[in-house]
């Protein structure tokens, strides 16, 4: 108890011990009932008292028969059918071409996939999770669970690619390097800053531009790869997540859309301003972690252009308008050829994998099969 309690605790207990009629006793005793009450309404509740409150609540299970806004169906049945595991991908087969990379080549897609595993690490363990509890629907939050099992899965199929590719002390020397390098971790810090905000909008508004934008100065590389038919299996991998991060920005700037849309014009103008700040800062911050990874290979300006490029199809999720002219979105045709579903890999990007992507089929046996 605090100075101020115990003094008022001491003021009623000497009254309390005076010589009065039982009325009065009663009534000194509820008045200190209502002062102490008084004193601890502004005090945070006690993870008891929290889950006291929680108890009293009616929980509801999951109605997948009743849906509020078809839109949570149609996204929930999207990455259900798009479900992948890196396992299925034959990495191992991409070992020769990794042999023809040089040097330099290798730390910088080692460094490139190290960066990206962060991403996917934040986005599953904190950018999903914290939409959750803003969630208007049930099924919203069975969305959000989706995406963040996926992100996860993601920032696995990482590792899948070093351990097939990379010796282990190539591997943590990558992995020292994410903690090392201050671009790719004051990314991380802006974004998880906004992550833990109050703000339920502006959480959506940070993770639809880190799903949307954020990613791509690393995506672009196995496209590059890929347009030289080299890692084109790493490639094909790299497609199946971006294909769901198209499907993650989409819905969470659709849900956003859905919550700008009731705000007053103020609100709104607070909102649009922010999301554009939000973007100049982190695309300042993002054009030096461009720079510090492909100056050495002579590809920064043609990354900045997909930056640009995707930056522009961000801010479409939200509902706003492009920020980049044409004339720095010209991203190269090899590259968007080499995202596009007719890939060499014959990537069926909207409703199926990758033709690297293997899946065992059912064959009817008989006990004539067994006999050995």
């Amino acid at each position: 108890m605090d100075t101020q309690d115990t003094q008022t605790g001491s003021a009623f207990d000497e009254i309390a011990e005076a010589p009065v009629a039982p009325e009065a006793r009663e009534a000194i005793a509820a008045d200190r009932d209502e002062v102490e009450a008084a004193l601890g309404a502004g005090k945070p509740q006690t993870e008891a008292q929290q889950r006291a409150h929680k108890h009293n609540q009616l929980v509801r299970a999951i109605n997948w028969n009743r849906i509020e806004d078809d839109k949570d169906l149609e996204v929930w049945n999207r990455l259900v059918n798009n479900f992948w595991l890196p396992e299925k991908v034959p990495l191992s087969n991409d070992v020769q071409s990794w042999g023809t990379l040089t040097p330099d080549e290798k730390t910088l897609t080692m460094r490139v996939f190290t960066g990206l595993t962060l991403l996917d690490t934040i986005q599953g363990t904190v950018g999903a999770v914290s939409l959750i509890p803003d969630a208007i629907t049930p099924h919203e939050e069975a969305v959000y669970t989706n995406i963040a099992f996926m992100e996860s899965v993601h920032a696995k199929s990482y590792s899948s690619i070093f351990s097939t590719l990379a010796s282990t002390p190539e591997i943590d020397d990558a992995f020292r390097w994410s903690t090392e390098n201050p671009y790719l971790q004051r990314k991380a810090e802006i974004i998880i800053d906004y992550y833990e905000g109050d703000d339920p909008l502006k959480r959506k508004v940070a993770s639809t531009l880190l799903e949307s934008f954020l990613f791509y100065s690393g995506f672009y590389l196995p496209m590059y790869w890929s347009s030289r038919a080299k890692l084109t299996n790493t490639a094909d991998l790299i497609r199946l997540i971006i294909r769901d991060e198209a499907v993650h920005g989409y819905y969470i700037g659709y849900k956003f859309q859905k919550g700008y849309e009731k705000l007053s014009p103020a609100e709104q103008a607070e909102i649009k301003d922010y999301t554009y700040s939000l973007l100049y800062e982190l695309y300042e911050n993002e054009s030096k972690y461009t720079a510090d990874l492909y100056d050495a290979v002579g590809l920064t300006e043609d990354v900045k252009k997909f930056l640009h490029y995707n930056a522009n199809k961000a801010l479409m999720n939200l509902g706003f308008e492009p920020l980049f002219p044409s004339t720095v979105t010209d991203v190269s045709p090899a590259i968007l050829s080499a995202l596009s579903p007719n890939a060499d890999e014959n990537h069926d990007f909207f409703s199926g994998s990758g033709s690297s992507y293997v899946i065992g089929k059912a064959e009817a046996t008989s006990d004539d099969d067994w006999d050995f």
